[in-house]
């Protein structure tokens, strides 16, 4: 589009490209300075924390699976981790983790999603991963094979790839025999090939030069990578529990979007995802994953949010290898769940999504029955992030061309792989110059 010759200029896009939902941005410039960035949500909500009132506590898991269909686990696994909490039961070892081997496949399948078909695009100048394909078929093959993989575990495991049904609070209602994981294993041994392979690709992208100063939050673990279990810390100096995130984190409405925007009390935007947990776990990384970060150029600490394609593939690469580790070391459970009896409670749960931290609260009355429910995603959590990034960017960059200025806030905000139906919706992009 050509700018108009007048002082006011505009650009539009009516719908942004390869992320999940619908919404808008505006961002407003005079006297060639950014004086507002208003980054709009303007889908509906769906109000899930409102129909889980009233259902029985074993349902959570189904019901807000259907939240999201790329992130299903992260939400069954966040909710079982909440009503356990409020009942006052623990899964045994081998439960635990088969859950983290579930956990492993929606990485793997999401991860490989976004860093070749939505992310990869936007560096190599195609418009979509069909483009890709058509000049470099072998990539685009190499993505595919391994989303299919991952998806196969979690079939294997939750019985089918999309909002699986077979993981349940207390456990699972069937658990596989060993030979059904085992099965698995040349493939996975070829996804970690495939992964470290995506390390290598995405080492050669052209960064922004985009340092920024976040606040990174994250589970930590003191013996794992988090996936399912941990303290919430940030770089910040944040060590807390998991039940007390409430005291420290606060949900805002904001005029111009019908998402809520998440802010630590006290310290404002924070950031969570991929460069959030390696940032602060990159000590509890695989071997495989540290050497392939170190050979892409990443330090122990990364703060330029472009470059989270690289972490993502990194991630990737852990995936694959605790994938493989866990299959080999897993023994099929005498008992697929624990029993659990109803009682009145307030639980907590919250684990990592491909995204980030993702948030559950329940309250339960005597018959089990829900009371109260809270759900807070990573995509409402780095909102007012994503919008502090677009006012440093666009102020950093502001002498671009419209065409690309627009092409780079796209990426920008694709930086953060935004699930946008977890967190209402997403993007219209509206530049006003005056």
């Amino acid at each position: 589009m050509k700018a108009k010759t007048s002082k006011t200029r505009t650009i539009k896009v009516d719908y942004l490209a390869r992320v999940e939902g619908e919404g808008g941005l505006i961002v407003k410039i005079k006297d060639n300075k950014v004086t507002d960035v208003k980054f709009k949500i303007f889908e509906p909500p769906r109000f899930f924390e409102a129909f889980m009132r009233g259902r029985d506590y074993s349902e959570a898991p189904d019901i807000t699976a259907r939240i999201c269909g790329i992130c299903p686990v992260a939400y069954q696994m966040s909710s079982s981790h909440a009503m356990e909490d409020a009942l006052g039961v623990t899964v045994d070892k081998q439960i635990r983790a088969l859950r983290r081997l579930l956990y492993c496949g929606e990485w793997i399948e999401s991860h490989a999603l976004h860093v070749y078909m939505l992310h990869a695009p936007d560096f190599l100048g195609f418009q979509d991963a069909i483009q890709i394909a058509q000049k470099f078929p072998d990539v685009v093959k190499r993505a595919l094979e391994l989303k299919k993989i991952g998806n196969e575990l979690m079939t294997i495991i939750g019985g089918r790839e999309i909002h699986p049904i077979n993981p349940k609070v207390g456990g699972f209602y069937r658990v596989p025999y060993e030979h059904e994981l085992r099965g698995m294993i040349d493939k996975l041994k070829w996804a970690l090939e495939a992964s470290l392979e995506t390390v290598k690709l995405t080492s050669t992208l052209t960064f922004p030069d985009f340092e920024q100063d976040y606040e990174y939050v994250s589970l930590r673990h003191p013996d794992e990578y988090p996936i399912t279990e941990g303290r919430l810390v940030s770089n910040k100096g944040l060590d807390i529990s998991i039940q007390e995130y409430e005291k420290h984190f606060q949900e805002e409405h904001v005029e111009h979007a019908n998402a809520l925007h998440s802010v630590h009390v006290g310290s404002g935007p924070y950031h969570v995802g991929p460069l959030a947990r390696y940032n602060l776990n990159y000590d509890k990384l695989t071997p495989k994953a540290k050497k392939a970060a170190k050979d892409a150029g990443l330090g122990k600490t990364c703060f330029n949010p472009f470059k989270s394609i690289i972490v993502r593939s990194v991630e990737l690469v852990f995936a694959c290898e605790e994938s493989i580790r866990l299959v080999e070391e897993y023994k099929k459970p005498e008992k697929p769940f624990i029993d659990i009896k109803p009682k009145a409670g307030t639980g907590y749960g919250c684990t990592e999504a491909p995204r980030g931290i993702l948030y559950h609260r329940y309250k339960l009355a005597d018959d089990g029955s829900i009371l109260d429910a809270k759900i807070v995603p990573p995509t409402s959590q780095n909102q007012k992030t994503i919008e502090k990034d677009l006012f440093n960017y666009v102020s950093k960059n502001i002498e671009l061309s419209e065409d690309k200025l627009t092409w780079q806030c796209e990426q920008a905000i694709r930086n953060y792989d935004p699930c946008i139906s977890c967190a209402t919706h997403f993007l219209k992009l509206h530049i006003e110059r005056e």
